[in-house]
């Protein structure tokens, strides 16, 4: 889906937004498409499944908001590839891999408030 996204925590997600990704459980089953709105339904039961974050299209957030999750999104980054020095050079498919995850959950973000 085109446009920008959030990682928001469960408690600020509202019914009414729209999933910008398939959502997964923590053993990777589909729980819900990409697109779908959120339903106050749906949103109750993600606890059951393990979810604690969604990503939702983008509407307007506080500066406050960008800044969290930019941050949960470097930290995640740095949680995915926490065995393995992505800066080395001597793996470079991990380097690679590293460089396209960062564009593409913490570099989107930076190049949209730019």
């Amino acid at each position: 889906m085109t446009g920008t996204y959030h990682q928001l925590a469960l408690a600020d997600v509202r019914a009414g937004m729209v999933l910008s990704d398939v959502l997964l459980d923590p053993q990777g089953q589909v729980l819900l498409p990409q697109g779908t709105v959120l339903t106050v339904a749906m949103l109750a039961l993600m606890p059951r499944h393990g979810i604690d974050m969604l990503p939702v299209l983008a509407g307007d957030t506080s500066p406050e908001q960008d800044a969290a999750n930019h941050a949960h999104h470097a930290a995640r980054l740095v949680h995915l590839f926490r065995k393995t020095d992505p800066d080395a050079g001597d793996d470079w498919a991990t380097s690679l891999l590293h460089r396209f995850v960062h564009d593409f959950r913490v570099g989107r973000q930076e190049s949209d408030h730019a």
